[in-house]
């Protein structure tokens, strides 16, 4: 009989967590923050000194998301910061990637998801409602980073992500720096967010 091949990692605070089988017992905010303050967007094909991580991604995701929706809880905000948390293990993966892998990938995100979430108190599933309005928030995001980093003229951006309304992104500036800064600014905005859940 062929050995299993291993699909854990084993997580900076110590955690061992199993990718087939992930538990909220072996979720750090810790390891997301360091995870994801390490993992480039856009393949890494950004100008500046820094890449753009996904926690920085994350952390203007969930700015934008509360502009969009003023009204919205902590527990929302928290959604939407942590709406791409699975990367801290699996990476973030460019759209023609993820479709190329097909369903597979799908299915461990939504694993991760599940654990993520019910270890800061979330619902395993994000309501769709909620996850439209998150993912309204994210296109944004992403029309921001084509333009102001990653090389896109305005009319490529629009054409692929749509432009925001300027009120939406005024005062906001896609920023570049270590990921250090980047991993305390994520775990602090967590910790407000979960204190704010209480």
């Amino acid at each position: 009989m062929a050995k299993q091949p291993r699909a854990w990692q084993r997580m900076l605070s110590g955690r061992r967590l199993d990718l087939l089988d992930p538990t909220p017992m072996d979720i750090e905010i810790e390891d997301i923050a360091h995870g994801l303050a390490f993992v480039a967007r856009w393949n890494g094909q950004t100008q500046g000194d820094y890449a753009y991580s996904v926690a920085e991604h994350s952390l203007l995701v969930e700015t934008l998301f509360a502009r969009l929706e003023p009204k919205s809880t902590p527990a929302e905000r928290l959604t939407a910061l942590l709406h791409d948390a699975p990367e801290y293990v699996i990476g973030d993966m460019i759209s023609p990637v993820k479709a190329a892998v097909g369903p597979g990938y799908g299915a461990l995100d939504d694993r991760l998801t599940a654990a993520i979430h019910l270890r800061f108190g979330l619902p395993s599933v994000t309501p769709v409602a909620l996850k439209k309005k998150i993912k309204k928030a994210d296109k944004v995001s992403a029309w921001m980073e084509a333009v102001q980093i990653a090389g896109f003229s305005i009319g490529e951006a629009d054409k692929f992500f749509g432009r925001p309304n300027a009120a939406l992104i005024e005062g906001l500036e896609i920023q570049l720096r270590p990921p250090v800064d980047v991993r305390n600014e994520f775990t602090d905005r967590h910790d407000a967010l979960l204190g704010d859940m209480k």
